[in-house]
């Protein structure tokens, strides 16, 4: 009897070669034979799963967006008696990728950035999952403050964790730098008695 084949779990793991060759090397660095060999799986597997090289960086791509989204996610859902300002600071730490856990992730993040400045397929995968996570920040900012522009307020706190995130890989900050700026934007934000 043949054996079944898991294709989403195989296109995850296709997916985690992917990233993990980004960022030992860059995406310049991705090609079908190294992705077979790290995801231990044939290249005839992986053309299976994806047509094109592009196609795989894309669901790749979607893939390091849903981790960090789905965390994002995790942290309201862990902690519901936690303040919306709370939460806020929380979910933004989480997309700054500030934490040594999380450095191959915004080595990952910012090579598909910058290669989506020029790739249309990419920067709508980019918008996605940036859409996402304004989503999430734009309710707990109004949950937090109504007074707030929360749409905006989101689109700020997004720019900022990513800002913050290519100072820190370039060492231009150092990872609590980074938070204590984040953490004195959110506190502005509040206004000091809700910090």
């Amino acid at each position: 009897m043949p054996r079944q084949v898991d294709h989403e779990e195989r296109r995850r793991r296709i997916a985690e070669a992917v990233c993990a060759l980004i960022d030992e090397q860059g995406l310049e660095g991705v090609n079908l034979r190294d992705v077979a060999t790290r995801a231990e799986v044939s290249m005839g597997a992986v053309q299976r799963c994806f047509r094109t090289k592009e196609e795989m960086l894309r669901f790749a791509l979607g893939h390091i967006g849903r981790r960090v989204t789905e965390r994002a996610h995790g942290r309201v859902v862990a902690s519901p008696a936690q303040s919306a300002a709370s939460m806020v600071g929380h979910v933004v730490g989480e997309v700054a990728l500030l934490g040594d856990e999380h450095r191959a992730e915004a080595r990952i993040w910012l090579a598909f950035l910058a290669a989506a400045a020029v790739d249309p397929a990419l920067a709508a995968g980019l918008r996605t999952s940036y859409a996402d996570l304004e989503g999430l920040l734009a309710r707990l900012v109004a949950e937090a403050s109504p007074a707030l522009d929360a749409r905006r307020e989101a689109r700020t706190l997004l720019a900022l964790a990513d800002g913050l995130t290519g100072h820190v890989l370039i060492g231009h900050r150092t990872a609590a730098e980074a938070a204590d700026l984040l953490h004195a934007h959110l506190a502005g934000l509040w206004g000091t008695a809700r910090t």
